[in-house]
């Protein structure tokens, strides 16, 4: 007979007593919440209402203890051990050996030891043999970015999401059946935001953001110079120079892309113009404290510079200084409108054969400028002998000019913001033909020409679309467009299916690489899981209603409401004859379910948690439930018995679980890192094969675990790529992939595992540190 809970038990709900057994302490460093986001910018979200609706991840037990009964909560002391001061870590073992304990900001986690382990030294203690390998990223970031999309000499398009460049071929390469295939630039270590292409079609440019480490301290921006053929990074280029952000990017074209220009996204937008070989600056100039949209040199003259943005067109004259770091000299003229209408924005322009430059803006006006001499009573700045003046004006587009391209038979394509119109334009601007882009689709952010009469389109809505304005356009890479949480892998298919706050459910074919179809739930997607069957899928929202859908027809066949606050988790028992839904109002709801998954109907309520439902787990007979909560609770039930708490949790000890993706219990306590909050990890999942643990962290790493993973300070294979935290991970039915979701950044990525001994088995270094795959790695 197991240890006994101690007196008060059974009149408190809210998790074990410090005096629960005789306990072996494994002590994790409680800390004061970080002075810093994180990495990327995760949210671990400090509340003062544990039971508000939440619309992010909850947090800190600070507060949530407050209202629980137990000595844990009132700051009582395990009479064999006790946290220690912040950053310290304290262990004793008792004779038993029963069980050991962790601490999360204080307070005290007691896990139970299974009966078949006789020592911890007898469990894994590597790095597991398993590595990732990045096989496909889903998305484009169009939404918010621009400069970001283009073709190489090689004919493959490359565009960013997240901390990655996407090198992706549509035809041909390694890809299914769905499309071609993807390389990846992962050098990065923050969200890119802007690229350029040299002269030759093989370099690149990128230029990320800034952003922190998970130690609070800063990343700072910087571009990255590299070549597309061979991924290796050629040159660093304005490490320290920077604030906030690279903001846009541009080669030189009539000196074969021996400089570049950077403007930057602090206050005063610095423009600067730097050698692309050597990696020096040779001028800088306090551009204008509004934002800059767009930079560009004359192809004709590389001492000509061109800057667009809010409420201006800025014309510049650069003096190399002999090539000499620092000696250059930047002048700036102002594009004078005159009898024109002043736009509130500039967010493109071209430059065409003839010297002219194209200027597209918020008005849906197409403004030619052209160089006159200056006038010299207002020689300006500069004092250059030149400038530019408006010499034609076109209404192009109802709303915004987001993007201009010039043809190679020099035509120009104009790309419109509300009426989503592509449209070409010749001589004298006129128009020669268009195409509207679909609605669900957005609209036109980029425009890039393929081969033949091939165009590469970028939406704001993430998509990119392929085609001609003959023939129309279809999408070759779609993605979510808001913040994601809700993953689940199809039960014997290699598809999975997506929800965020976009309100898109979205069922992704991993084969094809190809969205297979999505839908609008009207209401934030949190959670989602399928039935056994494969036949439906169950989806919790943010305002408590949940829904089953049938996976060929899309049709909604149940919508029920438990509460009015969010759906944390959706989980079918294995057997397929439950489902268990884990909500913000402290109760797990549980339903029987018809054969078919069609029918639901209330089986009970799971009453007992002090706090928010994060995570659960059935029993592999179906039987009973492991449940996280907010304050770091793991509580047992009895579900087939009535519902019923388990108030001796020793008894649970050897029972076996059919996922594991509770981020609290022995099997796993050995993922979460010294000093950690409670909110560092987002998602556990453990693989079918129960041979590793993914975890999904809140400074944009997804790490691979031993499993079980039960010794503190357990060795890890850390892999980036996301810009902002990881929200959630899960193994394919096979194992074969592992999918991560970014939050913010609203990428999905797809993980080759490659096993022990396997054939393209990728070296990787164990890290108990996060750290990037290196830029010059390739895929396999």
């Amino acid at each position: 007979m197991g240890p006994q809970p101690p007196r008060g038990a059974a009149k408190s709900l809210v998790g074990p007593s410090l005096k629960e057994g005789a306990a072996a302490a494994v002590a994790l460093a409680p800390l004061a919440p970080r002075g810093s986001s994180g990495l990327c910018s995760p949210h671990s979200v400090l509340t003062q209402r544990p039971r508000q609706k939440l619309s992010r991840k909850a947090a800190s037990s600070a507060n949530l203890l407050l209202r629980s009964g137990s000595t844990e909560s009132r700051g009582g002391k395990d009479p064999l051990s006790s946290p220690g001061g912040p950053g310290s870590r304290r262990s004793n073992y008792n004779l038993e050996g029963i069980s050991v304990k962790m601490f999360l900001r204080g307070r005290p986690i007691t896990m139970y030891i299974p009966s078949g382990i006789r020592s911890l030294e007898e469990l894994p203690s590597g790095p597991p043999p398993e590595t990732l390998s990045l096989d496909w990223v889903y998305g484009y970031r169009g939404r918010d970015s621009r400069s970001n999309l283009f073709v190489l000499r090689s004919g493959e398009v490359v565009y960013f999401i997240a901390c990655v460049v996407v090198l992706y071929r549509p035809e041909g390469g390694p890809g299914g059946p769905g499309g071609g295939g993807q390389r990846h630039y992962r050098g990065h270590t923050d969200c890119v935001r802007c690229l350029a292409v040299h002269p030759d079609g093989v370099r690149v440019a990128s230029g990320q953001t800034a952003g922190v480490d998970k130690d609070g301290k800063p990343l700072q921006p910087v571009v990255h110079v590299w070549d597309s053929e061979t991924l290796l990074k050629l040159q660093e280029i304005g490490l320290g120079a920077f604030e906030r952000g690279v903001g846009a990017l541009a080669f030189s074209v009539a000196d074969q892309g021996a400089f570049l220009c950077v403007v930057d996204d602090s206050n005063e937008h610095m423009l600067s113009v730097w050698d692309c070989s050597r990696g020096t600056k040779l001028a800088e100039i306090k551009s204008t404290n509004d934002s800059v949209l767009a930079v560009g040199f004359s192809p004709r003259d590389s001492s000509c510079i061109v800057t667009s943005g809010k409420s201006h067109v800025h014309f510049w004259n650069w003096s190399g200084g002999a090539g000499l770091p620092g000696n250059g000299t930047l002048t700036r003229k102002q594009g004078v409108f005159g009898k024109y209408k002043k736009p509130k924005f500039i967010p493109c322009f071209v430059f065409l054969p003839d010297g002219d430059i194209l200027t597209g803006d918020s008005e849906g006006n197409i403004l030619t400028w052209g160089r006159s001499l200056s006038d010299s009573r207002t020689p300006g700045r500069g004092g250059a002998k030149e400038t530019y003046g408006i010499v034609a004006q076109a209404h192009a587009h109802e709303g915004s000019i987001f993007a201009l391209c010039l043809r190679r038979d020099g035509t120009v394509l104009s790309g419109g913001g509300r009426d989503r119109r592509l449209v070409q334009w010749g001589p004298g601007l006129v128009a020669f033909q268009e195409a509207e882009i679909p609605e669900h689709f957005g609209a036109v952010r980029a425009i890039a020409e393929g081969l033949g009469s091939e165009l590469l389109v970028g939406t704001t809505k993430n998509a990119l679309l392929r085609g001609d304005l003959a023939q129309g356009f279809s999408p070759v890479i779609q993605g979510h467009t808001d913040e994601l949480w809700g993953l689940c892998t199809h039960p014997f298919q290699n598809r999975f299916l997506t929800c965020g706050h976009d309100r898109q459910l979205c069922l992704w074919d991993g084969e094809g690489h190809a969205l297979a179809w999505s839908i609008d739930l009207k209401e934030t997607g949190l959670c989602a899981d399928f039935h056994p069957s494969g036949a439906v899928v169950a989806v919790g929202l943010n305002t408590g209603r949940w829904l089953v859908l049938d996976t060929e027809t899309r049709e909604i066949v149940s919508d029920i409401t438990d509460g009015n606050e969010q759906l944390s988790v959706v989980r079918y028992s294995p057997d397929g004859l439950y489902l268990a839904i884990g909500s913000h109002d402290n109760m797990i709801y549980i339903y029987s379910v018809s054969s078919d998954g069609a029918k639901s109907s209330r089986f009970g309520r799971c009453v007992g948690h002090s706090s928010f439902i994060t995570h659960l787990d059935w029993s592999k007979d179906g039987s009973f439930i492991m449940s996280n909560s907010g304050d770091y609770e793991i509580l047992y039930w009895d579900v087939v018995g009535g519902c019923k708490l388990l108030r001796n949790r020793y008894d649970s000890r050897d029972r076996e679980w059919a996922t594991y993706t509770c981020v609290l219990g022995f099997h796993v306590y050995g993922v979460w890192p010294d000093g950690s909050d409670g909110t560092d990890i987002n998602s556990l999942c453990r693989s079918h094969n129960e041979r590793v643990v993914a975890v999904a962290d809140d400074f944009c790493k997804v790490h691979l675990f031993q499993y079980p993973c039960a010794r503190a300070k357990a060795p890890s294979l850390v892999y980036g790529g996301h810009g902002s935290h990881v929200t959630s991970v899960r193994f394919t039915h096979d194992d074969s992939h592992l999918i991560s979701l970014g939050g913010k950044d609203a990428s999905i990525f797809q993980w080759r595992v490659l096993g022990a001994g396997g054939a393209g088995l990728a070296p990787a270094t164990p890290s108990r540190t996060p750290s990037l795959s290196p830029a010059s790695s390739l895929d396999v």
